[in-house]
C-alpha cells in the first residue's frame, strides 16, 4: 500500500491558530483501507514558540526541512501581510520547483505571492485584503469573489472557514467525494461548497417564521432523484418563490437551482465511487436525467467523463443495494 501523503503546514508569525489547525483537523480524519491517508507536520523558520494573531504562543517543533519531505505544502494565514521571512520564501520556491502541491489559507496567499508562485495564476485571499493583494502583486489573476481557487498545483483560499473548503477539495481530488464527504460529516462541517461560491454570503436577519432553509435543504437532499422545482422547494419551506430565492442565496451563496445541481453532481460522484450501477441508473438516482446529461455536467465540472472518474475512484467490486437518494 502507498505511504501516507505528507502535508507540511507552515506557520508564519503571527499565525492564526484556527487556520493552523484546519489541515490537521481534516487530513487527520482520512483513513484509506484503515490506514492514515495523510500525515500532517507543522514547521516554521525558527522552531519553538510562534506568536499567534491573538497574542498567544504556539510551540512549533519542526524546521523548514519538514517541507523537503512533504508532498503538499500549506501556508497558514497570518495576521501580518508584511514581508515573509526570506528562508520561508526560499523553501516555498524550492518546493514549487520540485513539483509539490502548494496551498495557502487566508492571508497565507501573500507569502505565495511574495515568493513569485502566484504570478500569472488565478488566486484569492480573504475579501478584506483582495484589493491589497492585487495592488501589491499585479501579475496575479485575482479572483475576488470565491471561496478558493486552484490553478494547476497551486491553491489559495479566502478567510477562515474557506480553508476547510480548500482542504476538503484537496481530499476530494485525492480520494473522491465519498471520502471527502465522510470527513466533513466527522468534522461536522458542510460537505460540499464549490470553490466558485461567493465569499459574500450574507448574514441574514432573524429568519422569517423563525426557521432557516436548512430543513428544506435536508428534505431536497433526500429527494434528489425527483424532478424538484422552485415551486416544490418553496412549498416545502412555506414561502413564496421570490422569498425562497432571496433567502436561500443569503444562507448559501447559491441560487436554489445552483445548489440542487451541485448536490446532484456530488450524489453522482458518490454513486460512481461506491456502486457498480450503470451510468443511466446513476444519472436517474442523482436526478441528472440521462447518462448523456450526467456526462455533460460531470465533464464540465470535473474535466473527466463519469467512466474515467469511476476508474480513478471506485472502491467496490460488487454492486451494493441502492438506498433512496441518501447523501
Amino acid at each position: 500500500m502507498p505511504s501516507a501523503h505528507r502535508v507540511a503546514v507552515v506557520a508564519t508569525p503571527p499565525v492564526s491558530m484556527f487556520n493552523l489547525a484546519i489541515p490537521d483537523m481534516l487530513f487527520g480524519k482520512v483513513l484509506i483501507d484503515g490506514r492514515p491517508g495523510y500525515v500532517t507536520e507543522f514547521c516554521t523558520a525558527d522552531p519553538g514558540p510562534v506568536r499567534t494573531s491573538n497574542g498567544l504562543d504556539v510551540h512549533v517543533s519542526g524546521g523548514l526541512d519538514v517541507i523537503k519531505g512533504a508532498d503538499t505544502v500549506i501556508v497558514a494565514g497570518a495576521g501580518s501581510r508584511e514581508e515573509t521571512d526570506p528562508r520561508i520564501l526560499a523553501a516555498l520556491r524550492e518546493a514549487a520547483a520540485e513539483g509539490k502541491r502548494i496551498a495557502s489559507i487566508c492571508t497565507g496567499a501573500f507569502a505565495l505571492a511574495e515568493a513569485g508562485l502566484l504570478d500569472g495564476r488565478a488566486a484569492t485571499t480573504y475579501w478584506r485584503y483582495t484589493g491589497e493583494l492585487g495592488d501589491r502583486y499585479p501579475a496575479i489573476d485575482l479572483q475576488k469573489d470565491v471561496l478558493f481557487v486552484q490553478d494547476g498545483p497551486v491553491l489559495t483560499s479566502s478567510g477562515y472557514a474557506a480553508g476547510i473548503d480548500l482542504c476538503l477539495h484537496v481530499i476530494r481530488g485525492d480520494h473522491g467525494a465519498a471520502v471527502a464527504n465522510h470527513v466533513a460529516r466527522l468534522a461536522l462541517v458542510a460537505p460540499v461548497r464549490p470553490g466558485g461560491q461567493t465569499q459574500f454570503t450574507d448574514t441574514p436577519l432573524p429568519p422569517e417564521r423563525g426557521v432557516s432553509f436548512a430543513v428544506t435543504r435536508a428534505w431536497a437532499a433526500q429527494h434528489l432523484d425527483e424532478p424538484l422545482t422552485l415551486t416544490d422547494l418553496a412549498r416545502n419551506a412555506g414561502v413564496s418563490i421570490r422569498t425562497l430565492s432571496r433567502r436561500f442565496h443569503a444562507e448559501t451563496g447559491l441560487s436554489p437551482l445552483q445548489w440542487l445541481l451541485h448536490q446532484r453532481i456530488e450524489r453522482a460522484r458518490e454513486l460512481l465511487e461506491t456502486t457498480v450501477l450503470s451510468m443511466d441508473q446513476v444519472a436517474r438516482a442523482s436526478g441528472l436525467g440521462s447518462a448523456d446529461s450526467m456526462r455533460q455536467h460531470i465533464q464540465r465540472r470535473l474535466g473527466v467523463t463519469p467512466s474515467a472518474y469511476r476508474t480513478s475512484f471506485s472502491r467496490v467490486a460488487a454492486a451494493p443495494s441502492l438506498p433512496r437518494a441518501q447523501v
